[in-house]
């Protein structure tokens, strides 16, 4: 089973990337997909970075609901 990861955010040439196991590490922008932003969910295959565009929007999705139910 791949390891998927979670672009938390973007510092200068980096973007700082959520582990499974909840560590952050740094990876260089030169080394990930053009269109990579934050919450973007990442699977790394071949020693390249992908984004999982379906699981990505799944999770958005959910972070939403997760949001709207606070505040109803």
């Amino acid at each position: 089973m791949e390891e998927k990861y979670i672009v938390d955010r973007f510092e200068e040439n980096y973007a700082v990337i959520e582990t499974k196991e909840k560590k952050m590490i740094n990876v260089n922008k030169k080394d990930l997909p053009k269109d990579i932003k934050s919450g973007d969910v990442l699977v790394k295959k071949d020693g390249k970075y992908k984004i999982l565009k379906e699981e990505t929007k799944k999770r958005t999705n959910y972070i939403k609901k997760l949001t709207n139910d606070l505040w109803e």
